[in-house]
């Protein structure tokens, strides 16, 4: 007999959101213990040396609400991303991240862009539109679940608040949608299901009314 499958906190889907929280947290408490910044390595548009913000902005926050905010929504999606997705899941967090990054250090502004709020729209639009594609509602609904909590997020993909990187958020959000629609052959696919007719379907009509077919015709043989 089966044993029911147990939790375990070392299961990629768990473990691998987890990692990326605590590094996050643990970047921003060595700013704060030791009163520096690491904002210069965020992205810095259109000149060569804010390319290496590409690896590593994601993981530099300017406060404290800024991390919580890329927190919570970053652990859901990037769990239903491992879970879900576990074909493609290393191809779209880093190809997608990649292009998301290169993407606001092509068209944003001259600053620097820091946080994890590019690769929490990627995921979400990734999440969202192959939920649609592959007519996987349940993963529509997590997405929606996340605006819920968060729903003024869906808006900061427009430029209405001085400060924020929506250009970022923008980046993130079409990468998202590239590679759902790249990827829409992979991870979890509506299957189609067809059943095969027997003679037993023979004894109704197209009506579904019970209509066994008629054999007052056919030859009777006896031994």
């Amino acid at each position: 007999m089966k044993e029911p499958s147990k939790f375990s906190f070392f299961k990629p889907h768990i473990l691998i959101p987890f990692l990326a929280i605590v590094s996050i947290w643990l970047i921003y408490a060595f700013e704060i213990y030791f009163d520096t910044s690491f904002n210069h390595f965020g992205i810095y548009p259109r000149k060569f040396i804010g390319l290496r913000g590409l690896l590593t902005a994601p993981f530099i926050h300017g406060d404290a609400m800024h991390v919580f905010n890329n927190a919570v929504p970053l652990f859901v999606l990037l769990s239903c991303l491992v879970y879900f997705y576990k074909d493609v899941y290393k191809s779209v967090l880093v190809y997608g991240g990649l292009l998301s990054g290169f993407l606001t250090w092509l068209f944003a502004r001259e600053a620097y862009h820091i946080g994890a709020s590019g690769i929490v729209y990627l995921l979400f639009s990734f999440v969202f539109f192959s939920g649609l594609i592959k007519k996987q509602y349940q993963l529509v609904a997590v997405s929606l679940v996340v605006i819920f909590l968060y729903g003024s997020m869906v808006w900061y993909v427009l430029p209405i608040e001085d400060g924020i990187s929506w250009e970022g958020h923008l980046s993130g959000f079409l990468s998202g949608l590239l590679f759902a629609f790249y990827f829409r052959e992979k991870g979890i696919i509506q299957k189609r299901v067809e059943f095969q007719e027997t003679e037993f379907d023979l004894l109704f009509d197209e009506d579904g009314n019970f209509n066994p077919p008629n054999n007052s015709n056919d030859e009777l043989e006896t031994d």
